[in-house]
């Protein structure tokens, strides 16, 4: 219990922190978002690049884990999109449902948690989740999400080419391609620029926290509570659920799974809360105060899920 707690009671202080800087005005919410731009667009990304190029890419590119995560999070949308539209909820409501329950906050909070859990694997299990998540996970929520608007002559093609484009423009995207340009080359960074990287990546995880803590007190939480709590439910349950039972299926089916660290890391990233930008991404269909709630929900709820999942794995 007491193991439990020295992982879990760091992660929600640091990110208390953060909430008490904002709501006693020491720090103000435009505070939060330069910092958060800080760790989204340079913390991170040397994190990732750092962690890759320094590893073969066969250390790096698990199959077994990659194929439960993205299974997992297929099955956790399709199964939170349909059960909200048997609700009669519309089309871009259903599209931040599906993207709330299945998008984890690996960066933000999930890296954090690895680097107490598994604090040689934290970069390599970052970087398996943000494949997939980049590449798989979040174009498909924002396809459903875009597809509630009125497509005037686009193709679904070129939708999709768009979503790609952008998410290839990410920072984060570009530290984690280029981390696997330089392990593919064979090549090794000098070490002053690793060290350099190693020091930004240092700063990603206390900081990324109190961002988060900072912007939940800001958040407009105004919104569909029943919808936002189903919500929150998903990502909080129904998505580490889906993603241990994928490590139950996939050997049935010959395909590999992960075992060991990485089998206990995939379910707990999954049980992460959803992604910090996620009310951002809802704005431009209308719905952040429903993703906002969505987020509030979720992020305190994981102090208690997180807390029984690890007393349990760990």
């Amino acid at each position: 219990m007491f193991d439990v707690l020295g992982i879990v009671f760091p992660i929600f202080a640091a990110a208390g922190l953060g909430f008490g800087l904002v709501r006693f005005n020491v720090f103000n919410q435009a505070d939060m978002r330069v910092l958060g731009r800080y760790v989204l667009n340079i913390a991170l990304p040397a994190l990732l690049c750092g962690a890759i190029a320094r590893r073969d890419l066969s250390e790096v590119l698990n199959a077994g884990y990659m194929w439960v995560f993205a299974l997992g999070g297929l099955a956790t949308i399709t199964i939170m999109y349909l059960w909200v539209w048997l609700q009669g909820v519309g089309p871009a409501r259903r599209g931040v449902a599906a993207m709330g329950a299945s998008c984890p906050n690996s960066g933000y909070v999930g890296y954090p948690v690895m680097l107490l859990v598994f604090p040689d694997f934290a970069g390599v299990i970052l970087a398996l989740n943000f494949i997939v998540e980049n590449f798989l996970l979040i174009p498909i929520c924002l396809m459903l999400m875009e597809l509630s608007r009125p497509r005037a002559g686009r193709s679904l093609l070129h939708v999709l080419g768009s979503v790609f484009l952008n998410l290839l423009k990410r920072p984060m995207v570009l530290g984690l391609l280029a981390g696997f340009a330089i392990s593919l080359s064979g090549l090794a960074l000098p070490g002053p620029v690793l060290r350099v990287l190693d020091m930004l990546a240092a700063s990603s995880s206390a900081l990324a926290l109190v961002v988060i803590g900072g912007s939940l007190a800001g958040l407009s939480v105004a919104g569909d509570k029943l919808l936002g709590s189903q919500i929150a439910l998903g990502k909080l349950v129904l998505h580490p659920a889906l993603v241990a039972g994928a490590l139950v299926l996939l050997p049935m089916l010959g395909l590999p799974v992960p075992d060991g660290t990485l089998a206990t890391a995939v379910v707990l990233s999954a049980a992460m809360p959803m992604f910090g930008i996620y009310p951002i991404l809802a704005q431009e269909y209308g719905h952040e105060g429903l993703a906002s709630l969505s987020l509030m929900l979720a992020t305190t709820g994981a102090a208690v899920t997180l807390s029984v999942l690890l007393a349990w794995m760990v």
